[in-house]
C-alpha cells in the first residue's frame, strides 16, 4: 500500500536517485547524452526541489519499505484571469505499483481543489493516461515543448515536422 505525502529536504537524495533511474529507464541511452541534455531532463536540482517542496502541489509515493515509488512535481501558475496547477513531471520507480501514477495525480488534484484552483494541466504521458481517465480529465492536445538552443537536437519526445516541409 502506498502513502502519498509532501516531501522534505530529507527526501532530496532519494528524489534525485529516483529521477536518474526514471530517466535511464525511459531512455537507455541517457548516460551517453551530452551533459547539458542530461541535466536538462532532470527535475531534481537542489533549487528545483526546494521550489517544489514549497509548492503545496508536489508529492511522493512511499511504499511500506523505505524507498520512493514515485514523485510528482507541480506548481501554481497564474494565467492572468485565474490560477491553474501545472504538473512539470511525474517520476516512477521501475517497480512502482500500478496505482502510483493515479495516486500521485489524485494528490495534485485534491491539493488544487483544496486551494481553490480548479484546473490542473499535465502532459498525457503513457504513465498518466490511466490516471487521466480516473480523474475524468479532458484531453486538449497532447502537450508540446519548444526547446530553444542546442537542446532542440537531443530533447526527448517526437519532433514535429514543419507544415511547409522546410527547415527551421
Amino acid at each position: 500500500m502506498l502513502r502519498y505525502r509532501t516531501f522534505t529536504e530529507a527526501d532530496f537524495e532519494a528524489l534525485a536517485q529516483l529521477d536518474l533511474t526514471a530517466q535511464r529507464t525511459a531512455d537507455p541511452g541517457f548516460d551517453a547524452l551530452p551533459e547539458r541534455e542530461r541535466t536538462g531532463r532532470l527535475s531534481t536540482s537542489t533549487a528545483a526541489l526546494k521550489f517544489y517542496e514549497r509548492s503545496e502541489h508536489s508529492f511522493v509515493a512511499q511504499g511500506e519499505g523505505a524507498g520512493l515509488a514515485g514523485a510528482v512535481f507541480a506548481q501554481h501558475v497564474w494565467q492572468g484571469d485565474r490560477p491553474i496547477v501545472l504538473v512539470r513531471s511525474l517520476l516512477l520507480a521501475p517497480d512502482a505499483p500500478g496505482e502510483a501514477a493515479a495516486g500521485l495525480l489524485h494528490a495534485v488534484v485534491k491539493s488544487a481543489y483544496d486551494s481553490a484552483v480548479y484546473e490542473v494541466h499535465f502532459p498525457v504521458t503513457p504513465a498518466l493516461e490511466g490516471a487521466a481517465r480516473q480523474e475524468e480529465a479532458h484531453l486538449v492536445g497532447g502537450y508540446a515543448v519548444c526547446h530553444l538552443g542546442t537542446r532542440a537536437g537531443t530533447a526527448p519526445g517526437t519532433r514535429l515536422a514543419r507544415a511547409d516541409g522546410g527547415a527551421a
